[in-house]
């Protein structure tokens, strides 16, 4: 697609078609992209015809997703008594966020398949950064002055909300039958605001950047 390859174009939105087949909410994006495949030359637009119709409703739904569940992350291990509650909470919450979101997208996988997609999702997260929040998204906390003005346990809330956040990312790009071509990809930017917000809401004060 991006090198403009009709012929591969039509092969990927008709794989796409065909995937969401039996999805009665795809059927009139479905129509709409049957009826303009033939019409438009440029591989690129017709992916990005593809992401418009059929995938922009499932790319909304996926980061509300993530930004649920890092919301509830950080506001659940805000609060949280012992460290070990923590880790088991974030452990099942992105468990839990990485099959749905499989499923969101047309997946369907049984234990060994969410198995495979943990996996790839992990790979994914090695290659693109590594598992954990990593150094550029401390530095920009700290450099904003977030950490200095969060209390500590707000403070930890909000990272494992960040690495919750950074995990789901990750599936929504691998779990995705194309990649974001012509849509915006999610990013963690925009996670991090809304984090912050928590800590507004809870009396904390939030550098402007974050508001």
């Amino acid at each position: 697609a991006v090198s403009d390859d009709r012929r591969a174009a039509r092969a990927a939105l008709k794989s796409l078609v065909q995937l969401y087949r039996d999805r009665p909410e795809t059927a009139r994006a479905r129509r709409a992209l049957e009826g303009h495949m033939e019409e438009i030359i440029d591989g690129r637009d017709l992916i990005g015809l593809g992401e418009r119709e059929l995938l922009d409703p499932f790319d909304a739904a996926a980061r509300a997703m993530v930004l649920s569940a890092a919301k509830r992350v950080t506001l659940v291990t805000a609060i949280s008594p012992r460290a070990v509650v923590d880790l088991l909470f974030v452990l099942v919450t992105i468990l839990g966020l990485v099959r749905r979101l499989g499923r969101l997208y047309g997946g369907r996988p049984g234990t060994l398949g969410f198995l495979r997609l943990t996996r790839a999702v992990l790979g994914h997260l090695a290659v693109t950064g590594g598992m954990a929040a990593g150094d550029s998204i401390i530095q920009q906390i700290v450099g904003h002055g977030l950490a200095a003005r969060l209390s500590a346990r707000l403070g930890e809330g909000v990272v494992n909300g960040i690495l919750t956040a950074r995990v789901g990312i990750a599936a929504i790009e691998v779990c995705r039958p194309l990649p974001f071509i012509v849509g915006k990809p999610p990013s963690l930017s925009d996670v991090m605001s809304e984090l912050a917000k928590i800590g507004a809401k809870r009396g904390e004060k939030v550098p402007p950047e974050f508001s």
